[in-house]
């Protein structure tokens, strides 16, 4: 009986120490499986930009300012959108020719829901970003006297305070998503796994190397916030290559 159980099992993937060179290696290798690959990245990286510039347009124009600095940080949702690049690169990687049907497979998982499971939590962290952020910023609003149609808000003190303490509220919720996701999945695509050993793996690895890694989420995350910057058409360059050098990521981080 114990050993029937025992082989039911799936040993908990071994966490290694990762260097410079390995952050190094897998920009190069990311850069590399986007110019072998470029239609893959563009579409995806496609589809996020226009959405983030419809969302722009539509707040905009209905004079909703105050929710561009909450959805400012829809890219936190990037992870579960490249699920399709780690496929690419997993394919490159076994000298395969990736097609259009096993990248959307792997976004779809290994119909067991466990990707699903991820990007849920991710959502359902983004969404509690979005409600805290107009708790803070409706607390130093009323403390200003001022609308929310009033630009001016953002030069007062409340103004830079507000902006303080949701870029350290938002930070944290950012590091948690990575902490869940960075590892979790691009394992998910790669292994038959679930999805709570594989966040528990996430986060090991986070803890493991703890200086390189928060330096690399510090790297994408000012990456990202340049490429938005051009009307966001930088992430379609930026979101495609942090993807395929996260997957590479994965595989020096997990034996």
């Amino acid at each position: 009986m114990t050993a029937s159980i025992s082989a039911g099992l799936k040993p908990a993937p071994v966490i290694l120490r990762l260097t410079m060179a390995d952050l190094r290696y897998a920009l190069r290798e990311g850069w590399s499986d986007f110019r072998t690959c470029p239609t893959f990245g563009l579409f995806f990286s496609a589809i996020y930009v226009v959405i983030g510039l419809l969302l722009y347009v539509a707040l905009v124009e209905n004079g909703q300012w105050v929710w561009l600095v909450p959805a400012a940080g829809f890219p936190l949702l990037a992870p579960f959108s490249a699920v399709g690049l780690y496929e690419v690169s997993r394919q490159l990687e076994a000298g395969q020719v990736p097609d259009w049907r096993s990248v959307f497979g792997a976004v779809r998982g290994r119909g067991d829901g466990q990707v699903l499971g991820v990007g849920v939590i991710a959502f359902v962290i983004f969404c509690f970003w979005v409600i805290l952020a107009h708790g803070i910023f409706y607390i130093f609003l009323a403390q200003a006297g001022l609308t929310t149609e009033s630009m001016a808000f953002l030069a007062t003190w409340s103004g830079l305070a507000m902006l303080l303490v949701g870029s350290a509220v938002g930070a944290a919720l950012a590091l948690l998503i990575f902490s869940l996701t960075v590892i979790s999945l691009p394992m998910l695509v790669d292994r038959d796994m679930d999805c709570v050993t594989a966040m528990i793996a996430s986060v090991a690895t986070v803890r493991a190397n703890r200086s390189l890694m928060l330096g690399w989420a510090l790297f994408i995350a000012v990456l990202l916030f340049a490429a938005m910057v051009p009307a966001l058409l930088g992430l379609l360059v930026v979101l495609p290559l942090l993807a395929h050098a996260s997957w590479h990521v994965y595989r020096r981080a997990v034996a």
